[in-house]
């Protein structure tokens, strides 16, 4: 069973260790003071991306105790005829990393709306040119209205390291079969968006993808916490289906699968657009284990009264075991879940606002 829990807070990354008479700690803290964007831990590695604002993005690998500060990935020079391209050609942070399940192969997505690739465990990166260049992505629209659009998830197939699954706030769900050489919107039926006139409402390319998540047991089932709704997909992301049943709310950011039961999936629900707290004050976490035909309202340990925590994109992690789930929210709050979520438990102390959370392998 993990025995280690990483957070990444706006105020430095947090080590939470499971001690022998059960209960989880505060073990150690890095990086205090500075935000941590993404985390991966890959065997006997961990990555942490800093996003330092005017100082810029950081890449740091640990092995052992000991850390080391690698290369961040690099956008190339924007070419001077490209002034119909409204996004920038530099990194503006990390926000999410992933195994490629091929050795040293790592993913990162970030904003503006890049996606790199390394084969040598972040010790360099490569920009996925194919999907940079395409004229398409000019359309991409930027997270929260006005900012970079930023890629929010990235799946690959354990059985297929070439099958790619990216979810871009805002542009969709794109998907590679050839390891990143060529691309193509996936989400074209059954989608659908609030936010945009009514002769765009099923536009693929407007879709904002709050979160991503898939089966690892079977990679054709892919979850999405939309701006505007939850849907599933039993196609590997070509159509949707919208949940309907989900209770108190069917918006929120994030998402997380079963690693083995392709019909059980939890969210955390909030109020959306201008609000964005939690729905009647209450923390809850919702649980379909039948495909999102009913869900389980999962409160037991969770804050139930003037309780405005929301959790963001990363903040929500299962382990292999798919039993244990932790999240922490943008008000400090972190609750360790050991039965699939029927109860919660919180370690002691106060964190910052939670970016990311994510268990050691």
């Amino acid at each position: 069973m993990t025995e280690r829990l990483y957070i990444g807070t706006r105020k430095g990354l947090f080590e939470i260790a499971r001690r022998k008479k059960g209960a989880w700690e505060i073990a150690d803290v890095y990086f205090l003071g500075e935000p941590v964007s993404a985390l991966l831990p890959d065997g006997d590695a961990l990555y942490a991306a800093l996003d330092l604002g005017h100082f810029g993005s950081h890449l740091w690998k640990r092995n052992g105790k000991a850390w080391r500060e690698l290369a961040v990935p690099a956008f190339p020079p924007k070419p001077e005829d490209a002034t119909d391209d409204p996004h920038p050609w530099s990194l503006g942070k990390i926000w999410t990393l992933e195994i490629g399940f091929v050795p040293d192969r790592l993913w990162a997505g970030t904003m503006p709306g890049g996606l790199f690739r390394s084969d040598d465990g972040g010790e360099s990166w490569k920009l996925v040119d194919a999907l940079w260049h395409m004229p398409e992505r000019r359309q991409w629209m930027g997270v929260a209205g006005g900012e970079q659009p930023g890629i929010s998830a990235v799946l690959i197939d354990p059985r297929n390291p070439d099958e790619i699954r990216i979810g871009v706030s805002t542009a969709g769900v794109w998907a590679s079969h050839d390891g990143g050489k060529s691309w193509r919107l996936m989400n074209r039926g059954g989608m659908y968006n609030e936010y945009m006139p009514p002769e765009r409402r099923e536009d693929p390319i407007t879709m904002d993808i709050h979160r991503l998540a898939r089966c690892a047991a079977h990679p054709e089932i892919v979850w999405c916490q939309h701006h505007n709704g939850v849907f599933r997909s039993e196609d590997s992301g070509i159509s949707w289906r919208e949940i309907t049943a989900i209770k108190p709310s069917k918006f929120g950011f994030t998402v997380a699968a079963h690693p083995r039961d392709k019909n059980t999936a939890w969210f955390v629900p909030a109020i959306k657009d201008e609000k964005r707290v939690a729905v009647d004050g209450k923390v809850v976490v919702a649980r379909t284990r039948n495909g999102g035909k009913s869900f389980d309202v999962l409160h037991k340990g969770l804050p139930q009264r003037h309780a405005y925590d929301l959790v963001l994109r990363h903040a929500l992690a299962i382990d292999d075991s798919g039993d244990r789930l932790a999240f922490g929210s943008t008000s400090g709050g972190l609750w360790i879940s050991e039965d699939g979520g029927e109860s919660w438990n919180a370690p002691e102390g106060r964190l910052p606002p939670v970016n990311a959370v994510r268990f050691a392998a």
